[in-house]
């Protein structure tokens, strides 16, 4: 007599897309322990728990390119306004922008991960150590932000780094290598970075490529100077041999909408010469990040996100209170600051052609600890699905998939995620495809989004259709 087959989870009568860009197929899927054991006709498979996904669609879940969760890991491990769009994954240390390494009052735009008290882990070792002793609900990948690394290391914010300053910053991110971070990212159109040389970056990216790690950068303008920065980024990946990823790729203000069309093929041209470069993009015209007024000049309009100064303003737009105070657009911004915006300033035509590139990846780029966030925080993997993918048709079902799972999970090389099948971890989110779609807006951003019924993380279910299970087995990834 043969033993029946068990397994922790079954998964029954759902639709596959298996993240690899496959077309969708119907399987069950058989999961026990954090692993997937089992994918196809599962009837022989015994369990205690069986999930119905008749109807459904079955994918791997999503990873997070683009995040600023270095602190929600910590203050909101439920993560649930990931958890509730079917993330599973966060890529942590954008922008030049990480928690660790660094003690004390941070520069914006490092503020807007916190306040001082939050920037208390002078190595990542610690950072780590707190991460792991509470997990969140979902699994997260650092990255050590440039900016960071310039506010222990540099003396003056306002210039070039010398050689004993980068040799620094350079012992710093070794060190953040061995506690675990994949890579390490730039800020480089933020006031902490902007004195920044190209031979600075260079020389951390050197170290970065020695140690197997990615680079990621918020490249030093993406309005007048959009091509020049792309060809600067094209050049530190060429002198350093690192794989490079482009953070939220766009032309960012009217005068400079059409420059992505010279851009793509910059990125296409290198790609066909064997360079690794990428690029994450989120599905809105509107940007956000702290309030600064070169920033203002370039939008159509601007809403303040939060101001410690002024914390009853958030959700305003700054042009009415600009008129309200009588004031110039400089001294309106000074009143805010500390302060965070949110900027209109892309074109929709242009924003799909980004999107549309092959491979582009998805990042939401949200800014959890804002009072009034930008909706990407809780809507942009819906919104790909259901608004760009179903409803405009701008690339089928399983190409929206794969830019959200298996291209990302190759780039950022986490092994045996962003995919389903046999042996690889049980990662999951099931929705439904008709009916998936982000709620939250510019009025209400803090809106879960619809058609996402279940969301396993490691073979846990943390999220039932409505609401965090309690559950957290979430887990550092790191790069193979």
């Amino acid at each position: 007599m043969v033993a029946p087959l068990s397994c922790d989870i079954l998964i029954a009568g759902g639709t596959v897309i298996d993240g690899a860009g496959a077309d969708r197929f119907p399987a069950d899927i058989a999961i026990r322990g954090d692993t997937v054991v089992a994918i196809g006709d599962c009837k022989e498979y015994t369990t205690d728990q069986i999930v119905d996904a008749s109807g459904k669609i079955v994918a791997p879940g999503f990873i997070d390119a683009h995040t600023h969760d270095d602190r929600a890991l910590l203050s909101g491990p439920d993560m649930t306004p990931k958890i509730s769009q079917g993330v599973t994954t966060v890529v942590t240390g954008n922008c030049g922008v990480s928690l660790a390494p660094l003690t004390g009052k941070p520069p914006p735009p490092l503020n807007l991960l916190g306040g001082e008290e939050w920037f208390r882990f002078p190595t990542f070792d610690e950072y780590v150590d707190t991460a792991q002793s509470e997990p969140p609900a979902l699994n997260w990948a650092m990255q050590v932000g440039h900016s960071t690394l310039r506010a222990v290391a540099v003396n003056d914010l306002s210039q070039a780094a010398s050689q004993s300053e980068i040799a620094h910053m350079g012992e710093l991110l070794d060190a953040a290598l061995d506690a675990g971070c994949i890579g390490f990212s730039t800020g480089l159109a933020y006031p902490p970075a902007r004195a920044t040389s190209t031979d600075e970056v260079v020389a951390l990216a050197e170290t970065t490529a020695k140690r197997n790690g990615i680079h990621t950068t918020h490249m030093r303008n993406e309005g007048s100077g959009l091509i020049e920065s792309v060809q600067e980024t094209l050049e530190i990946g060429k002198r350093t041999g690192v794989p490079i990823v482009i953070s939220h790729h766009k032309a960012s203000g009217k005068p400079n909408w059409g420059k992505t069309k010279q851009s793509l093929q910059l990125i296409a041209n290198a790609q066909s010469n064997n360079q690794t470069i990428d690029f994450d993009v989120y599905p809105y015209v509107a940007s956000s990040t702290v309030l600064l007024v070169d920033y203002v000049s370039g939008a159509e309009r601007v809403v303040i996100t939060w101001s410690e100064t002024h914390p009853e303003l958030a959700g305003r737009e700054l042009a009415e209170i600009e008129k309200e105070w009588g004031c110039s657009t400089q001294e309106t911004v000074d009143r805010l600051l500390p302060a965070g915006a949110i900027y209109y300033a892309m074109d929709e035509t242009e924003l799909q052609q980004v999107m549309s590139f092959p491979g582009a990846m998805i990042g939401s780029d949200g800014l959890p600890h804002d009072v009034f966030p930008h909706p990407r925080l809780w809507g942009t993997f819906p919104r790909v699905l259901g608004h760009y993918s179903r409803d405009l048709g701008l690339f089928p079902l399983e190409q929206a998939v794969h830019r959200m799972t298996g291209k990302t999970a190759s780039v950022f090389g986490f092994e045996n995620r962003g995919v389903l099948r046999k042996g690889a971890f049980a990662d999951v989110v099931i929705f439904d495809a008709d009916t998936i779609l982000d709620s939250a807006d510019f009025d209400q951003p803090m809106q879960a989004a619809s058609g996402i019924e279940h969301v396993l993380v490691n073979g846990q279910l943390v999220w039932n259709g409505s609401e965090w299970s309690g559950k957290r087995p979430g887990q550092l990834l790191y790069r193979s």
